[in-house]
């Protein structure tokens, strides 16, 4: 193995890298979240962490990109990150009365669906799949469309303007989200199909 082939092998298995970092301090901040919202009642409070912490995904990947801090853990730690949050998120407003019961049904049913999917290809041996443009994209707009109703109901003066925002997101976020879902079907196809192929080479 070539000495720029070995640096990039090396790079790609980094684990202490400031995207996973961020995408670690996303996961810990959940719990504090949840102790705002439902603990405290401090909508306002939980719907600026909740936002924050949704923008924290885009700017995870923009240094892991710019500043060639991309990793394997990484590839796994930022979607599984940014899949607790929105379940926890989704599920908490859901308790709170904040978020429309059709709006968290859709949302944690495509989650559920993504989850076992990706668990089961994994147990028969599917290869690693990559994470979708739309898919990161419909994330992040739910991460911001999910404080966009705390606000509405916590701060009445800008509900309707704040709503009609929030509604944008949401339905964008949703659109771009079962968009991927249904993309992967091909890609998890050819994962699955090329991980059989690997393995089947490892042991002739």
């Amino acid at each position: 193995m070539s000495t720029a082939a070995a640096s990039t092998e090396a790079a790609d298995h980094r684990i202490l890298t400031l995207p996973n970092l961020i995408s670690v301090a996303r996961l810990a901040c959940v719990p504090l979240f949840l102790w705002l919202l439902l603990a405290r009642e401090a909508r306002v409070a939980a719907a600026v962490l909740l936002a924050v912490l949704g923008a924290t995904d885009w700017i995870d990947g923009w240094i892991a990109r710019h500043f060639h801090q991309g990793s394997e853990v990484g590839k796994v730690l930022d979607p599984t990150a940014d899949r607790v949050l929105l379940v926890f998120a989704g599920v908490a407003l859901l308790v709170d009365g904040s978020l429309p019961l059709w709006v968290g049904i859709v949302v944690l049913a495509r989650e559920l669906i993504i989850s076992v999917a990706v668990l089961a290809l994994a147990a028969v041996g599917a290869r690693r799949m990559e994470v979708q443009w739309a898919g990161k994209a419909g994330t992040l707009a739910l991460m911001f469309a999910l404080p966009g109703f705390l606000l509405a109901d916590a701060v009445s003066e800008i509900r309707v303007p704040l709503l009609v925002v929030t509604w944008v997101f949401t339905i964008g976020g949703l659109v771009l989200s079962y968009y991927a879902a249904v993309a992967y079907i091909p890609q998890a196809r050819a994962a699955l199909r090329e991980g059989r192929t690997s393995h089947e080479r490892m042991v002739a």
